[in-house]
């Protein structure tokens, strides 16, 4: 008994011990920090720049499933157009680069900005809805984006494409996937922090019943702007990232196809779960990236999948890793 405390208190003096301490404390499941650890080191194991480059795509996939749970999961409110918030921030921040000639790292903070207020407007126009109407009014929003982007030619190149600078002059594929990585963990905090907080226990509260929600006082309207602006925001900075790393848009970029993908990927991996998502692109995007044929049936595959989900397990993949778990953590609740 003594020799395990001893090496407790010998644990727990380490500087790494401490730091997953400190993490675990603001609220990171251990599975969690697991990920970001597979996530961290995967990339110095890779010298090939077309996996590497598959990585950084299927983890902005990822991201952008995260973001889209974080409204969907939480406040039941299907965000249709979603990747008209992320064309938003990559043709913000494209334009301002080349037209005014700022940095683009300013220029990251300017798309985020633009989708956010973009998605405060359509939140206060759509959000008083409810059901199906919020899903419609969304998709519309994304629809007319694409439109506008697609008419003004002479601005943002139309379907020949705006060719965009990168983030820096030295970019390289694995630092491009870092910096993706981290804007994720530091927006993954942040949603983990509102979730486990009050505004986010009105979140759920209003996803779960609003009625009862609205009757208990709680303002749906208010939390649900709060939510889909933040998403948004997120989507915008995901967008601008993007289009400094793939170095050309279109139009296509607000396609309601690029939403469709988005959303499968988010309820396969598991409703209200967050992470869900990240894990189930990191299994789909390489599967059709490299198997070519399949990639024109992606839609099909991506609706097959979700309609076999949702009959026989809703709870998704993250259900399946919480079950897991759960298991081998009875497993050795047994054994002592």
């Amino acid at each position: 008994m003594q020799n395990t405390e001893k090496a407790k208190r010998t644990l727990e003096g380490k500087p790494g011990a401490r730091l997953l301490g400190a993490l675990r404390g603001s609220g990171v499941p251990l599975p969690s920090l697991i990920l970001l650890a597979i996530l961290a080191i995967a990339p110095l194991f890779v010298t090939d720049q077309y996996i590497l480059r598959l990585l950084v795509i299927s983890l902005f996939f990822g991201l952008q499933a995260m973001v889209f749970d974080f409204t969907a999961g939480f406040i039941n409110a299907v965000n249709f157009g979603f990747a008209a918030f992320v064309g938003m921030g990559a043709y913000t921040s494209a334009l301002l680069v080349i037209n005014l000639g700022i940095s683009p790292w300013l220029g990251l903070i300017a798309g985020t900005i633009s989708a956010a207020v973009l998605g405060f407007i359509t939140g206060i126009l759509t959000l008083r809805l409810r059901g199906i109407y919020v899903s419609l009014m969304a998709w519309f929003v994304g629809l007319a984006m694409m439109a506008i982007a697609t008419a003004m030619a002479d601005v943002t190149g139309g379907f020949r494409g705006l060719i965009v600078p990168p983030l820096y002059d030295a970019a390289t594929m694995i630092s491009h996937y870092y910096i993706l990585l981290l804007i994720g963990v530091a927006i993954y905090i942040l949603l983990r922090a509102l979730i486990r907080s009050r505004i986010g226990l009105a979140f759920r509260s209003i996803g779960q019943n609003f009625e009862a929600a609205r009757a208990s006082g709680v303002d749906p309207t208010k939390y649900k702007v709060i939510n889909f602006t933040l998403s948004c925001a997120c989507a915008g900075l995901f967008g601008a990232f993007y289009g400094h790393f793939i170095g050309i848009l279109s139009p296509d970029i607000m396609g309601t196809g690029h939403t469709v993908e988005v959303l499968a990927l988010s309820y396969i991996g598991g409703r209200g779960s967050l992470l869900g998502g990240l894990i189930t692109a990191f299994f789909f995007i390489p599967i059709f990236d490299y198997l070519k044929s399949l990639m024109e049936l992606r839609l099909i595959i991506y609706g097959a999948c979700l309609i076999l989900t949702m009959i026989l397990y809703p709870a998704g993949l993250a259900g399946i890793f919480q079950k897991i778990s759960q298991a081998i953590k009875n497993l050795k609740m047994g054994e002592k």
